[in-house]
Parts: structure tokens; C-alpha cells; sequence
């Protein structure tokens, strides 16, 4: 099975309701990577596993601030087949399509099934996990926001609006010049095929993560414009130095708060301490629909 005799697992280092991701290491080169592994045991799960394949996929060119998706191998029971747009699609690949599309499951029920996804790994954690162990630090938010703006841009430039950007999605990598952030988590993403501009695809199931969700989101009609609303969560979070963990509701209801026409939540003192350019940056993501 070449697929087992690639790589290594290390340790484990993350797990969600879908998977677990681990630290692995390439056996011929010996270098680093994450191994993603997907359950694809019901069609809620294939949905999300493909929709990250697929965005990964249709990644054309390499970005410095996107995740980079190594390989992708599909796991039936005990045959390990790798998918791409590459490789002819196997029957396993094709039954797993079919139970996305019906939402019921169509493999075999005796047969585990899962998708693997190797991945570069990025060695410094999520972004929450590294802004809050360190110091304020102005000139680091500002290359963070640049990075992310590009990333996002990036992403819509090849028709993929990511739908749960969030601190928690953004891995940090080590790198002579500086950390590098990097978009990942893929899962609630869409390929907005046949479209000439990203912003002309409409989509009404809300989905994401409730507080970085944008007020059209929580109404049921939105573009890939609540990409942007998220990086304004995102670049505040950076600068209050708050996470959103505490499952407070009204943090989790600033959506719906901006649609009953109440005012913002303050955006704090803190920005106050921070260059008047960052202020305007992040107030102009925080609107509904924004234009930025």
C-alpha cells in the first residue's frame, strides 16, 4: 500500500467532529507534513471532504499564504487509491461523488472510508494560539493583514470563496523572513465555476462560524463579499487581542445585531493605540457588504 509506506505518523495534533490531523514526515525526503484524515462514513462528511478537495484542486498556482495540498489519497477498507484531476476517476471516487449528490451513503457499509489529505505543515499553530503568546505587537498585525488580504484575494481570483475564515483556519508557519500565515480548512468552501467575477455568484445557505459570519449571511443571500466582513473579525481580533471562545452570545450575534440596524459592537481603545490606517482598514471591512 504506497500510500502507507510514504509517510510516517509522528503524533496527532488535532481533532474535530470530521477528523484528526497529524504531523507526519515523507519517507524519502524526509520532510514534514500534515496528514489530514477525513470520515467519510455519512454524506455530511463526504460533502465537506470533497468541497476541500476541490477547492484545493482548483488552485492553479502556488500561494504563498493558501495551504499547499501535497496529495490526496481515498481510503476504502483497505485499498488506498490517490485522487486528482490527474488520475482517472476509480469506482470507489465516483461512488463517493454519487453519495454527495444523493445524500445517502452508496459504498460499501462494511468498508471504513476516508480521505486523506497531505498538506505542508506549518509548525507555529493557529493564529489565536499564536498572537496570544506573545506581546502587542503593531508591525506583526500589519504584515498579518497584508498577508491575508492577499490570500483572500488569491482565493477569489480562482473562484473559491472559503465561507469559515476565522483565526482558528489560519496556521502559522516559521520562515527566515517572518511568521507566514497560511488559510486553510476548507470544508464549507464552493468553487464558483462559469463566473467571470467571484462576486456575482449568490449563495443562501448560512454557514461558518457564528460571530465571523456577516449580517447577509444570517438573512440567507450573500456573495463572496462575507470573505471580507471575516477578515474585518479577523484583523479586530488581532488587534483586541480576544478570540471569541468564551461562547458569549451576544459576540456570537453580532450578525444579527448589524441587521436590526443597532450599532456596531466598539472596536475598543485598542485601536486607538494603533496607526489611524488600520483603523479605517478594519472599520471598512465591518459594514454590510463591503466594498473593500
Amino acid at each position: 500500500m504506497a500510500a502507507e509506506a510514504k509517510y510516517s505518523i509522528v503524533r496527532e495534533v488535532g481533532r474535530g467532529s470530521y477528523g484528526v490531523v497529524y504531523e507526519a514526515v515523507a519517507n524519502q525526503t524526509r520532510s514534514k507534513v500534515a496528514v489530514k484524515r477525513m470520515h467519510c462514513n455519512v454524506p455530511e462528511n463526504v460533502e465537506l471532504a470533497l468541497q476541500e478537495f476541490w477547492a484545493l484542486q482548483n488552485v492553479q498556482k502556488r500561494h504563498e499564504n493558501v495551504i499547499q495540498l501535497e496529495e490526496c489519497v481515498l481510503q476504502s477498507g483497505q485499498v488506498f487509491q490517490p485522487i486528482s484531476r490527474h488520475y482517472r476517476k476509480s469506482d470507489h471516487h465516483l461512488l463517493l461523488i454519487e453519495t454527495c449528490l444523493k445524500g445517502r451513503r452508496c459504498m460499501d457499509p462494511r468498508a471504513a472510508c476516508f480521505l486523506w489529505f497531505v498538506m505542508e505543515f506549518c509548525d507555529g499553530g493557529n493564529m489565536n494560539e499564536y498572537l496570544l503568546s506573545r506581546g502587542p505587537d503593531a508591525q506583526l498585525n500589519n504584515s498579518f493583514m497584508q498577508q491575508l488580504s492577499g490570500a483572500v484575494a488569491f482565493l477569489h481570483r480562482n473562484q473559491i470563496v472559503h465561507r469559515d475564515l476565522k483565526s482558528d483556519n489560519i496556521l502559522i508557519s516559521h520562515s527566515p523572513g517572518g511568521p507566514v500565515v497560511k488559510v486553510a480548512d476548507f470544508g464549507l468552501s464552493k468553487v464558483c465555476q462559469g463566473k467571470v467575477n467571484v462576486n456575482q455568484h449568490r449563495f443562501s445557505s448560512a454557514c461558518g462560524s457564528n460571530f465571523y459570519m456577516a449580517p447577509e449571511v444570517w438573512e440567507g443571500h450573500y456573495t463572496a463579499k462575507a470573505d471580507i466582513f471575516a477578515l474585518g473579525i479577523i484583523f479586530w481580533a488581532m488587534v483586541e487581542r480576544i478570540t471569541f471562545r468564551d461562547g458569549d452570545t451576544q459576540k456570537e450575534l453580532l450578525g444579527t445585531y448589524i441587521c436590526q440596524g443597532k450599532e456596531l459592537i466598539p472596536v475598543g481603545e485598542a485601536l486607538l493605540e494603533n496607526p489611524t490606517t488600520t483603523d479605517n482598514q478594519v472599520l471598512c471591512l465591518l459594514v454590510r457588504m463591503p466594498a473593500c
